[in-house]
């Protein structure tokens, strides 16, 4: 929570309030190998509370890498196969308060010199996560003390001192009629096994997990053996809004409109795998993990029981804001009538950011129609919108959620169009760019303006749904935490104008992101009903809910400190209006539109909001920046604008402001 925010509610230097954070006790991290020193940073406090750290190399075969703070850096066990612990001194070489650190030798996989790679961090938190080390004994009534504070949802057991394989328990599996606490899974593409000698045919509790009487390689619980467990809980019985991590299960039905699990709210990572003789499949948004159906685009999945590099595929798992839609067709996530098991963790939409710097960047750039990474956005983030400012051109939007090779145009009513090798990753601290030659993200010569925005409560949200015109109405869920003050929606499959809500027009009145037209009056766009903290609702119109078509929505709001969306009203010409947007420093981005006809315009402290000549572009042309007029100036509570531009008094403008 800002201090802004904590002033305004009358509680500067309390806590926030908010409910615990997801991005505190567990990260989906993208580097590049280098082979040498590599730490990463990804806030987990990883040396005070420990947890586990389990690394893969995406972009070739590697070996899943796991470590954790029980056991102690560099000690390595292999998620694929049945190898016992191994030492390797540079490989993780230390726990940090912020993440780890990964040392020189890359032999093991997890920082191969050039390498894509990606690491998953759980931090220890009751009714979240835990790893302990134990002893076997091969006594049947075994018992394990664990601090997880709930029964154990799920388990991943491997001996550590020699070549056995890796024992899975899921609170699901119901094999052969035996109930869970009295079958395995394994890493392999493997129906597992059911026997009492397992966990004793006795369920985990909130304090200790049962062992039976099994040693050897199939064992869990050989005398004299080493063992770790990794534990992970299931939120379903807590709050909402504290819940972090589910598992479950459902039953597939071999249609590419396949089962649809609700969580309650949207996930960035998923683990399934059937109870069958099917392979295990990883999901992560960081990776891919897009949002909603129709959208064609591939979802890289990693196996953990294979050291194969990451794969994509056009079936598998879409994510919305309530839970995620199974979407494959076949035994890898949907055979009819096999049973499935998840492990679900929620996106982190948890939390308020505390300053604007961690939610939006505006970078500058010369395109050169080549290969390039482009860093120095300071933060993961979720969409990026490009505009080149001397050749003019389609002011182009990138999402996250549609995958990097999928763009819409701000300034065209076409649907998401194929721009493969355009803008070609998302990454951890910007994106990487191939050649351009439609002047979109990297033509060469062209200056560009990108600026990206993170998702976070309260500030940004971005959603997908699928339309159903034949019902009249449909509302759609949401995780921005707060009512949304502006929505831009967008048909992506056909030509359709984009759609645009205000909190200062209504719900019976609509915009069109695309043209610089008068706001119309029409309840087929927005229902005639205004959002709420949690859904918003659109009415008949094919441009918002045709049946069966896929649309993308950005939800804006206004955050005390960080983001401000709101009106204004020109005083006339020459006339300077003063806009509080309740900053301290001024803003960094700002756009405007008249009620009535005129251009969505946008400026940013990047490219210059001065007290001289402004560099303007518009969001529904294609025309290179105007830069001979100044029409905006710095104004430290917000942004002042004069009236040459905003026009004759009485001229109603809305604004979005970030600071």
């Amino acid at each position: 929570m800002t201090i802004e925010r904590k002033v305004g509610m009358g509680i500067a230097g309390q806590p926030s309030g908010d409910a615990a954070n997801v991005a505190d006790v567990f990260s989906t991290h993208l580097y590049t190998g280098n082979g040498g020193t590599n730490v990463i940073n990804n806030g987990i406090d990883l040396a005070g509370e420990g947890g586990m750290v389990w690394a893969k190399c995406r972009s070739a075969t590697g070996n899943h890498s796991i470590f954790d703070t029980e056991r102690g850096a560099s000690k390595l066990l292999y998620g694929l196969g049945t190898a016992a612990e191994t030492t390797s001194a540079n490989s993780l070489t230390s726990f940090n308060s912020n993440g780890f650190t990964l040392g020189a030798d890359d032999t093991d996989g997890v920082n191969k010199n050039t390498r894509s790679h990606v690491a998953w961090t759980f931090r220890k938190k009751k009714k979240f996560f835990d790893v302990v080390t134990y002893s076997g004994n091969s006594t049947a009534g075994h018992t394990v003390s664990h601090n997880l504070g709930s029964a154990p949802a799920m388990m991943i057991i491997k001996q550590t001192n020699g070549t056995n394989n890796w024992h899975i328990y899921h609170k699901n599996v119901d094999k052969d009629g035996a109930a869970a606490q009295n079958t395995a899974l394994f890493f392999l593409a493997d129906g597992g096994d059911s026997k009492v000698g397992y966990f004793n045919n006795t369920a985990p509790t909130d304090s200790v997990f049962t062992l039976g009487s099994y040693g050897g390689d199939w064992g869990i619980n050989g005398s004299g053996e080493n063992y770790v467990a990794y534990l992970f809980a299931d939120n379903t019985a807590e709050d909402a809004d504290e819940q972090m991590i589910k598992c479950g299960s459902y039953t597939g039905n071999n249609s590419a409109s396949g089962p649809y699990v609700s969580l309650g709210w949207e996930a960035q990572f998923i683990l399934v795998k059937s109870i069958g003789t099917d392979d295990w499949s990883m999901w992560d948004t960081m990776r891919g993990l897009p949002e909603g159906t129709g959208h064609g685009n591939a979802k890289p999945y990693l196996n953990p029981g294979s050291a194969g590099a990451e794969a994509g595929t056009n079936s598998g798992i879409s994510v919305d804001a309530d839970g995620f839609h199974v979407t494959g067709v076949g035994g890898q996530t949907n055979d009819s009538g096999v049973t499935y098991i998840y492990m679900a963790i929620r996106a982190p939409m948890m939390k308020e950011p505390e300053a604007a710097t961690e939610v939006y960047k505006t970078l500058l750039r010369t395109g050169t129609n080549g290969t390039a990474s482009v860093t120095g956005v300071g933060f993961p983030f979720d969409v990026l919108i490009s505009r080149s400012r001397n050749n003019g051109g389609n002011t182009a939007v990138f999402s996250r959620i549609t995958g990097p090779s999928k763009v819409l145009h701000t300034n065209e009513s076409y649907g998401l169009i194929n721009r493969t090798g355009k803008l070609t990753s998302f990454d951890q601290d910007g994106f990487s760019v191939g050649a351009d030659n439609e002047h979109i993200v990297n033509s060469s010569n062209d200056n560009y303006v990108y600026n990206a925005f993170k998702r976070a409560k309260g500030f940004f949200d971005v959603v997908t749904y699928t339309g159903d015109r034949s019902s009249g109405s449909r509302t759609v869920a949401h995780s921005l935490g707060v009512v949304p003050e502006m929505i831009w929606v967008k048909h992506t499959s056909l030509a359709q104008n984009w759609s645009v809500y205000t909190a200062a027009t209504g719900g019976t009145k609509y915009g069109w992101l695309n043209a610089n037209n008068e706001f119309g009056t029409s309840a087929g766009y927005f229902n005639n009903t205004n959002p709420t903290d949690s859904v918003f609702t659109v009415g008949n119109d094919s441009a918002t809910n045709a049946t069966n078509r896929p649309y993308i929505a950005y939800l804006f709001a206004t955050l005390a400190g960080i983001s401000k969306v709101g009106t204004f009203v020109s005083g006339g010409s020459g006339v300077t209006v003063n806009v509080d947007c309740g900053f301290s420093n001024g803003a960094r981005f700002v756009l405007i539109k008249a009620l009535t006809t005129d251009s969505w315009y946008f400026w940013d402290t990047a490219r210059g909001i001065v007290s001289g000549n402004d560099s303007r572009l518009s969001l529904e042309s294609t025309n290179a920046a105007v830069t001979n007029q100044d029409n905006i100036d710095p104004y430290s509570a917000g942004f002042s604008m004069n009236g040459t531009l905003i026009g004759n008094s009485g001229n109603t403008f809305i604004f979005y402001a970030i600071a």
